[in-house]
């Protein structure tokens, strides 16, 4: 049985350097009609503690990309943190 290949994106930082992520899952929140990802760096060591980004995005038109933006309102961050937090208890729970 083949691995599940996780989906990866290319994020470029405020340098314009090209870091590789893997996409942990999105979501959309339906009361504001925004859409989310939450991404880790691909390169990283089995004991380093994991940290998760998270942006709000829109997909392109004609396009495979994604316009992503930064999270800014403490609202928007609380609310993308209990998704994360949620998400993370029920992962625990299947383990």
């Amino acid at each position: 049985m083949p691995l599940e290949e996780k989906e990866r994106i290319i994020i470029p930082d405020e340098n314009g350097e090209e870091h590789l992520f893997e996409v942990l899952f999105t979501f959309d929140v339906d009361e504001t009609a925004q859409s989310y990802v939450a991404v880790v760096p691909a390169e990283q060591k089995e004991d380093e503690e994991v940290e998760v980004f998270a942006f709000r995005y829109e997909e392109k038109q004609n396009d495979d990309d994604l316009a992503l933006y930064h999270i800014e309102s403490d609202e928007e961050w609380d609310m993308v943190e209990e998704v994360l937090n949620t998400i993370a208890e029920n992962e625990d729970l299947q383990e």
